[in-house]
């Protein structure tokens, strides 16, 4: 079973344009997601981007990209593109990593890819427990609702995608990495938009809303993911001081 790693990325993030180039310990956020997945060791990794000057710097680091459209909706529709045009054969899994995570933990990676190979489920992802009770109301902070407990051992499927809760029984922070099955993604990415989707916000509900199962992961910790300058300067300071 072959497993490929592809990180969507694009410069023009409405909240902090630009963010794929920011540096951290004189490397860009992209570059360390790229090393993380290579660290991680599941697969070819490629970066899939819109913008010349993120293929540039991602290998100018020794990392692969492929240069995709700039009309692309979501992240799993870029991914697609990437897929089609690497020269990569023989590929079972697609793992979708979120380029603005650089903090994403490597064994979170390994263990989803793991559970994956070992069952050939349709799609898997990632939820680390919440530990501040305000987050289930803060919409910024994605869940998920899972059929059972969940346990670093098994996988269970998710129910529900939502912004805010006042659930507080199996309810986990989802981290937007995502592994699909190949035959899964190709269906995925025919599917129109749903209107759960639309108003959520959320790509993950036109899978639950199309009969996809997704089954979910237990992550060490929820990775701090770049989304402001404040996000950025907070997890440079981090990364700076832990190097």
């Amino acid at each position: 079973m072959k497993t490929l790693v592809i990180i969507p990325s694009r410069m023009s993030a409405t909240r902090l344009p630009g963010k794929p180039l920011l540096k951290i310990n004189g490397l860009s956020i992209i570059s360390h997601v790229s090393k993380k997945a290579e660290e991680a060791n599941i697969g070819d990794v490629i970066v899939a981007a819109e913008d010349q000057e993120i293929i540039d710097d991602v290998r100018s680091n020794g990392f692969n990209a492929i240069l995709t459209s700039n009309k692309h909706k979501t992240g799993t529709d870029r991914i697609y593109e990437a897929l089609k045009k690497s020269n990569i054969r023989d590929v079972d899994f697609i793992m979708n990593l979120q380029g603005d995570e650089p903090a994403i933990e490597i064994q979170d990676i390994v263990r989803l890819n793991d559970k994956m190979l070992k069952n050939t489920f349709n799609l898997g992802t990632l939820a680390a427990k919440i530990n501040n009770k305000k987050n289930l109301r803060n919409e910024n902070i994605v869940k998920v609702i899972t059929e059972n407990t969940l346990r670093e051992n098994n996988f269970p499927k998710g129910i529900s995608f939502l912004r805010k809760s006042e659930q507080i029984d199996n309810i986990y922070h989802h981290i937007g990495v995502y592994c699909y099955s190949k035959d899964t993604l190709e269906k995925f990415v025919q599917l129109s938009q749903s209107k759960n989707e639309i108003e959520n916000r959320l790509e993950q509900l036109r899978a639950l809303d199309n009969n996809i199962d997704i089954n979910v992961s237990l992550a060490k910790s929820s990775p701090i993911g770049v989304d402001t300058e404040e996000d950025y300067l907070a997890l440079k300071k981090i990364m700076e001081y832990k190097n």
